[in-house]
Parts: structure tokens; C-alpha cells; sequence
């Protein structure tokens, strides 16, 4: 029996034991701040430092992209280290080192092995306190930030973005863009970065968090042995503009050169300590979070007037922003728009159901939840708590207002912050419909090993259990993709997997996302080149609505015609999407004149004809192809009763239809376009590609190209020290791969301006040879031999990966455990093995040469 909505509970209780977790907190006599949270569950730890300093600490230079362009330079090295001396370090030590900036932090952070704590410490320590910002690397980076710029006017989400909040702030320095105006940059001098660098990295300014498997005594003692030593500065105030209040609404509607219209509605709301944060929150959920949410139903699937729909409410710090943003086909904005705030009148008049508050409340839980999954993140947690709010315990005070929150405190923040003067509308659409539109010409656990239960009919049950946070992820898993598609119908199997969480003959789509998004679970699809399938993630209280869920998708599909056309309509969508995007075009394009016939020259999305070609009646036959009990395997990782869930498990497996899947007859031997392409497109940078045949997953020397893949990647390998380090031809060069089961594509590729692509492609060749020649050194390869070994460990701290990744090696017919071989196979890899890979493959008469530009 379906469980009622008003049954549901939001298990706010799920949460106790981590407001009484040990969080240890002590502020250093030179002013610095320091958070250490133990965590035995992995051996991993993430040592972050939390300047406290963004975009909208500029002062004079707002615009400018100061604390942008720090975050670039820190890496290039201090008074005892040389630039690629870190990242060369970190590597060594099996660890990954990254930063971001927001408008109010910059944080740098190293994520390792937690036995090689101090070695992070040590480093960033180095970095943010001691750097020398070299002029020759200050102006050599000011070039690569120069090219980001250019990405940036290249994507549209960013150009849309970086217009909303041009349009919805006036005074607050939210208004610039993190990165900077081009322009503005432009003009930094070496003595300016300098200076805000002096004045705003300083002890009194800085939070060390680390999260991991640390002795706290042990880490706080080398957090003092490095940081200790800097002295307390003075620190300058800051002045934040005050946003002056919203009197009207704003607009403002672009049309460029993009295929899909996106846009969005954003509202004024106060920041993360006003107490109707979390309740802002709790809306943006109840709105637009899921496949239930009242956005989604009533614009999406009933209006049919959006291709996608969410709500976000934004609360950094003063002030925010409730935005609420979809895509749609150009003609179909303003009606949506209109449905929009309908659907907004309608909440209104009508307020909200303890249904609709309790799914919303579960899936916020759910959410904290997952937020504490790796190091990685409980270390983020920390230091948004002390950093942006200031109170280390506020999540237990935010829980406890969202528990209380009533239908009448929803409907109030609704009526006070959703106005029509409050409105701010954006909008990029494509130039097409401008006179259309407008009518004018406008202007942890990962140790633990998988137990393998075969069944009478072929199936296979793979179960790992992991108690250590109430969380259970259930991976149902097929072979399938471009190899088992029809030619002219590319794309079937993503709609089917997206399909197959739709309608059932016992629910409706909407009554299938209700029923798990209302206990704060989730139910997906997922696809790729080899396989595809369903996951379902739910607290362990609620495994039978997982099971549920999951078995009336598989046994009971509907493929019903109305949601059929919703979801290709939003797959072509996604489409036109990646069209605007030159890196993502050529990629593709790559593809295409590289694999030629061949299935797997086109992705797991398919290609608009293909989408076009397919029918309910298609997706059926593929699924009955599909799904036959040697082609399926169930891995269930987390929390769960063996005894219980066991024999649900089989007896959901036994049902499965006997069968095997028939193996492709299909080879792949050489390229299919071999020689040099130039593709002409309206952009501002430039894309350059070669491609090479590579190994498939199943080939003797596939790990060679895992462990040559990070060769060619990363910011310690040669070739980003040369292309982008070096000569500062690039802002982002790497090789990547297309991986089938039985053949694959190795690329190298990277994003530079027209005027330099063709030394870009001489890079290229120049390392190529270099490997060729057997000349890497024994350093650069236990770098990258540590880097793979540390990310797998990682990259397995979650239930979901852990489950997907068991799940695919009983798939791909290798043993479910062999993860745990993975660092034999890495360190079998040597120079002599890696000369050879490349002159197997690399081969100039077999290479397929794309360079997109102006």
C-alpha cells in the first residue's frame, strides 16, 4: 500500500548526533582560527584555509578581479618552494589541490590521505602566507585570466548570470562579476595585486578547517608549527555598500547567438542570519526542488511550457536573492513567465499542505545528510558556518526554526518577499525570435568489500554495508548505450532510463517523484557509453519506498505518450544546449570524425534526429532487450537490516525476466576521418583538439591510459606547465577519453585564442614525442601513480560510488572487488610501458585534428 503524504515524517532526529559531534575551535595568539573536526570513517582528510576575503572586498579595484587573480597566483610559488614544486609535492603525496573564489572567500584546500596531513598544512601555509607573486607569473597569468574571460562571454549560463545580478543589484558589489570586467582587469598592475594581497592575507584574516581521519592534538600542533609564526596585522574594514530596497520591478531580455532561451526570475530576500532564512529555504524546496515540486508539476508537466524549472533561495550574507529559473523554446517565455507567477498567485491564495512542508522539510535533512558524506564536504560545512555566518553551531538553530515552520510562516515569507516590485527577470534567448518576442528591433567505508549473491536466473546482488551515516543507495545497472541502439535512433537509452522513473501502470510521474521525494529521497537515471540504469537513495527507514519505486519502474513501465514527448522534447533541449557551448560543440563534433559509423561516435544522448526517429514503442522493445536477468545487476550500498533486506533483494531479482544480452557485431580499427579539420564558428576563443585510437575498458593496457591520462593532466603535468605555465597560451589543456568496452578515443585538447592555436597543437606533438621517446621521469610517473591511487580512494567515500563502481566491474565482467587491485595495476605501469602506449597509439598517419575558431 502507497504510503499517505501526511505520513511522512521529516526526521529532524536523523541529525542530533551531528550537532554533538567534536568540533575543536581555537583562535592562535596571532589572530588565525582554527577548526578540527575528527573523522575515523575514511582515511582521507581535506585541510582547507578560509580567507576571508572575495570580490566584494576590492575597495578601490571593485571590478577588478583582485581575489580572482590571487587564487591563480598562490600556486606559483614562495620563498621555499618553486610553482610546480606544489602541485608536484601534492601529487606526490596523493593528493588533490584546488581553490575557488566567491564574492565573500577565497579558499584554497588540499584533499589527501590522512597520514600526509602536515604535508598540506605545510603547503598551504607556504602558499597563502609567503608567496612571491613573481612579476613575470603575474603577467604571464593575467593572460590565462584573460582567456577565462573569454570562456566566460562563450557560455551562456555564465553571460546570463553575470546579468541578473547587474540587473538585480545596484550599490551592493554583488553586481561585479567574481572574475572581474575585462576591461578593469586589464588595467591591474603587479604593485596593486601586491598590495591586496598584503592587506587582506593575514593571520587575523585566515580559518584553517581539517576534517579527516586526524589526531586533533597532532593537527592543531602543525597548524602552529606553520602558521603560528606569521604575525597578527592590522586589518582595514571593509565598507559593503547597503543594497538600497526594490521599489520596481527590473527586466532585462538578450538575444545572441544560442539555440535554447534561458532565463529567470529573481527577488530581494535578507541573509543567511535572518530568521526567515530558513523558511525561504524550506519555499525554494516546496517550489522548485524535484520532480514533485509545484513548479515542476504545474509548468512543466501539466503547462508543458519549460524544458526545465527550479527554485534556489541565495542567502550569502546581507542580503540575497529568491530566484527561480528555466529553459524554454523562445517563443514560449513570456507564457511561462505567466504560469510562473500564476502558480506563485495559486500558493498564495491556497498556502501549502503538512504533505507538501514535510517532503520538503525530509528532503532539507536529507540534504545535511549528504553534505557530510566525504571530508571534503564536512570540512566545507565548518567553514561556511564560521567564515560567511559566524556561529559554528547555526545549522542546529536553522534545523529547529525549519522544524517549527507552519503553513502560515510559509505563506507569509511568499506574500512579503515573491512581490512584483521585488522582480527582477532576465533572460538570454536566441536572435531569431527577438522581433517575435518583443515586437521591436531590440537592443569510508570504502575498505569494506562487496558481497556477491548470484541468482538461479543470472542475475547478480552486490550488498556492502556501511553504517556509518543512516544513508542507503540502491543501483540497479544494464548494459546498454550506443552499442545496443538502433543507428538512425542514437540517444534511445538515456530517454529510456529517464523514461523508466517517469510513469508507471500504478503511478503517475508526478505520483512516482512525490512518493520518494516526500521522505527526502531520490530516484534517478543514469546512462552512459556502456551501460545505464536506476538509482534510488534513501535514508534506511524507507528502503520499502525504494524497493517500491524502483520495482514499478522496471516491472511496470507505462511509456506513456504525453510524458514521452515531454522528456525528448527536454533531451533535445539539453541538445541545443550543448551547441552553445564551443568546447562541448567540438567535442562532439570530434567524436563524429573520429568513430564515423561507429556506435560510439555519438553520446549517450544522442543526436536530434536520432531523438526524433524514437517511439514509446522503441523504448519498450529496447527495454525488453535490455532487461533479462544476465544483463542486470543490483548493488546496494549503506545502512540496511541483511536479514530483512535480503530476501526482498533476491525476490525482487527472481522476477526478472531469464536471458542474455547479444553481443554487438561491430569492430572498430582506425579513424574514421583521418587528417586536419577547421571548424568556423562565432566565438571568441578557441578550441583545439587532436585525437587518437585508445584502449577500450577491457584491453590489456587500459590502466596505461589511466595512468597516461594523468600524465597529460593536471597542474604538475608537463604539458600544462609548458602550454599554460610557460608560454600562457591557454587556460585549460589536458587530454580526456571515450572509453567503449571494447575500443576507445584518447584526446588531447585545450582552449586558447585564434591567433595561437597552432602552437597550442605543436605542444601537442612536442610532449607526444617526448613520451615517445621514453624521456618521462621516474618522479613524473610516482606523481601521477599516487594522484590516481589517492583519487580512486577518494572517489569511493560515498555509498553511490561505491555501489556504481562494484556494480559496473559485475557488469563488465570483471571481479566485484577489483577496485581493491586498482593500485596493483597503477603501479605495474612503467616508463618503458608508457613509451610504448603512446607509439602504439599516438600516430600522426591515424590522428583525427580539429581546431574550432572564429
Amino acid at each position: 500500500m502507497p504510503v499517505k503524504p501526511t505520513a511522512v515524517s521529516a526526521n529532524f532526529s536523523l541529525l542530533d548526533p551531528f550537532w554533538k559531534e567534536r568540533v575543536d575551535r581555537t583562535v592562535l595568539s596571532n589572530g588565525l582560527t582554527v577548526l578540527i573536526k575528527p573523522d575515523m570513517s575514511a582515511p582521507v582528510a581535506s585541510v582547507q584555509v578560509w580567507v576571508k576575503t572575495g570580490s566584494i572586498h576590492e575597495n578601490a579595484l571593485l571590478g577588478a578581479g583582485l581575489s580572482h587573480y590571487l587564487e591563480h597566483m598562490l600556486f606559483k610559488g614562495t620563498k621555499r618552494r618553486a610553482g610546480r614544486e606544489i602541485s608536484a609535492s601534492v601529487q606526490a603525496h596523493g593528493g588533490y589541490i584546488n581553490a575557488y573564489t566567491t564574492f565573500d572567500r577565497t579558499v584554497y584546500y588540499i584533499d589527501l590521505p590522512s597520514e600526509h596531513v602536515g604535508v598540506a598544512v605545510d603547503i598551504l601555509a607556504d602558499a597563502v602566507l609567503h608567496s612571491t607573486l613573481p612579476e613575470d607569473e603575474v603577467a604571464k597569468e593575467k593572460d590565462v585570466i584573460l582567456r577565462e574571460i573569454d570562456m566566460g562571454r562563450d557560455d551562456p549560463d555564465q553571460r546570463l548570470g553575470e546579468a541578473l545580478f547587474d540587473t538585480a543589484f545596484r550599490q551592493h558589489p554583488f553586481r561585479y562579476p567574481i572574475i572581474g570586467h575585462r576591461e578593469v582587469f586589464s588595467g591591474v598592475r603587479h604593485a596593486d595585486l601586491v598590495a591586496y594581497y598584503r592587506a587582506r592575507y593575514v593571520p587575523n584574516n585566515l580559518v584553517v578547517v581539517i576534517a579527516g581521519a586526524v589526531d586533533p592534538k597532532a593537527a592543531l600542533v602543525e597548524v602552529e608549527k606553520h602558521f603560528g609564526g606569521a604575525p597578527r596585522a592590522r586589518l582595514a574594514p571593509v565598507v559593503i555598500p547597503e543594497e538600497p530596497a526594490q521599489l520596481a520591478p527590473r527586466a532585462l531580455h538578450k538575444f545572441e547567438d544560442v539555440e535554447l532561451t534561458r532565463a529567470g526570475l529573481a527577488w530581494q530576500i535578507p541573509g543567511i542570519t535572518h530568521p526567515d532564512a530558513p523558511l525561504l529555504d524550506l519555499l525554494a524546496t516546496i517550489l522548485g526542488g524535484g520532480d514533485s515540486s509545484v513548479l515542476w508539476q504545474d509548468v512543466r508537466e501539466k503547462a508543458r511550457l519549460v524544458h526545465s524549472v527550479d527554485a534556489h533561495s541565495w542567502t550569502p550574507g546581507s542580503v540575497g536573492l529568491f530566484y527561480v529559473s528555466f529553459t524554454c523554446d523562445a517563443d514560449k517565455r513570456e507564457a511561462a513567465t505567466k504560469a510562473i507567477e500564476r502558480s506563485l498567485a495559486r500558493c498564495v491564495a491556497k498556502g501549502f499542505s503538512p504533505a507538501q512542508i514535510k517532503k520538503a522539510q525530509r528532503q532539507t535533512v536529507v540534504g545535511e545528510i549528504n553534505s557530510r558524506k566525504t571530508m571534503s564536504g564536512q570540512a566545507s560545512r565548518l567553514g561556511a558556518a564560521e567564515v560567511v555566518i559566524g556561529d559554528l553551531d547555526y545549522a542546529k538553530t536553522y534545523f529547529e526554526r525549519m522544524r517549527l515552520v507552519t503553513a502560515a510562516d510559509l505563506k507569509r515569507v511568499l506574500k512579503t518577499y515573491l512581490v512584483p516590485a521585488r522582480l527582477t527577470s532576465v533572460s538570454l534567448n536566441p536572435k531569431a525570435s527577438e522581433e517575435a518576442l518583443t515586437g521591436t528591433t531590440a537592443v569510508a567505508g570504502s575498505d569494506l568489500e562487496f558481497e556477491e549473491i548470484k541468482l538461479a536466473n543470472g542475475s547478480r546482488l552486490l550488498l556492502q554495508h556501511d553504517a556509518h551515516l543512516p544513508n542507503l543507495h540502491v543501483r540497479l545497472l544494464c548494459l546498454g548505450g550506443p552499442m545496443q541502439e538502433d543507428a538512425g535512433k542514437r540517444g534511445a537509452t538515456s530517454l529510456l532510463a529517464t523514461m523508466l522513473t517517469k510513469d508507471t501502470r500504478k503511478r503517475s510521474a508526478a505520483a512516482v517523484a512525490q512518493f520518494i521525494e516526500e521522505v527526502g529521497g531520490a530516484f534517478h537515471p543514469f546512462s552512459g557509453n556502456n551501460s545505464f540504469g536506476l538509482a534510488a537513495e534513501v535514508l534506511p527507514t524507507d528502503v520499502d519506498r525504494a524497493l517500491t519505486v524502483l520495482s514499478e519502474a522496471v516491472f511496470a513501465p507505462a511509456f506513456k505518450k504525453t510524458t514521452f514527448e515531454i522528456e525528448r522534447e527536454a533531451q533535445l533541449a539539453e541538445l541545443m544546449q550543448d551547441a552553445d557551448d564551443v568546447v562541448t560543440f567540438g567535442r562532439k563534433l570530434l567524436r563524429r570524425k573520429f568513430f564515423g559509423a561507429y556506435p560510439l561516435s555519438i553520446d549517450s544522448a544522442g543526436d536530434e534526429s536520432g531523438l526524433k526517429a524514437v517511439t514509446p514503442g522503441d523504448l519498450a522493445a529496447l527495454w525488453k532487450t535490455c532487461f533479462v536477468a544476465g544483463n542486470v545487476v543490483l548493488a546496494v550500498a549503506g545502512d540496511f537490516d541483511r536479514k530483512k533486506l535480503v530476501p526482498q533483494l533476491k525476490a525482487f531479482l527472481a522476477k526478472v525476466p531469464k536471458g542474455k544480452l547479444a553481443k554487438p557485431e561491430v569492430t572498430f580499427e582506425r579513424p574514421a576521418e583521418v587528417g586536419d579539420f577547421i571548424e568556423t564558428q562565432p566565438r571568441e576563443q578557441a578550441v583545439v583538439f587532436q585525437a587518437f585510437r585508445g584502449p577500450g575498458l577491457k584491453a590489456d593496457d587500459y590502466y596505461v591510459s589511466e595512468v597516461a591520462d594523468e600524465l597529460f593532466s593536471g597542474m604538475s603535468s608537463r604539458l600544462f606547465e609548458r602550454v599554460r605555465e610557460d608560454k600562457g597560451l591557454a587556460y585549460f589543456v589536458r587530454s580526456s577519453r571515450v572509453v567503449g568496452l571494447e575500443a576507445g578515443m584518447f584526446a588531447f585538447f585545450a582552449g586558447t585564442s585564434p591567433k595561437h592555436y597552432e602552437e597550442v597543437l605543436a605542444e601537442f606533438d612536442a610532449e607526444i614525442a617526448r613520451v615517445q621517446a621514453g624521456e618521462v621521469t621516474a618522479e613524473e610517473l610516482k606523481r601521477c601513480q599516487t594522484r590516481l591511487k589517492a583519487g580512486r580512494r577518494m572517489g569511493l567515500q560515498t555509498n553511490s560510488a561505491r555501489a556504481m563502481q562494484a556494480g559496473l566491474n559485475a557488469l563488465y565482467g570483471q571481479p566485484v572487488n577489483d577496485w581493491k587491485n586498482y593500485d596493483g595495476y597503477i603501479d605495474a605501469v612503467t616508463v618503458a610501458k608508457l613509451r610504448e602506449f603512446a607509439r602504439t597509439y599516438f600516430k600522426k598517419s591515424q590522428r583525427t585534428q580539429l581546431v574550432v575558431k572564429a
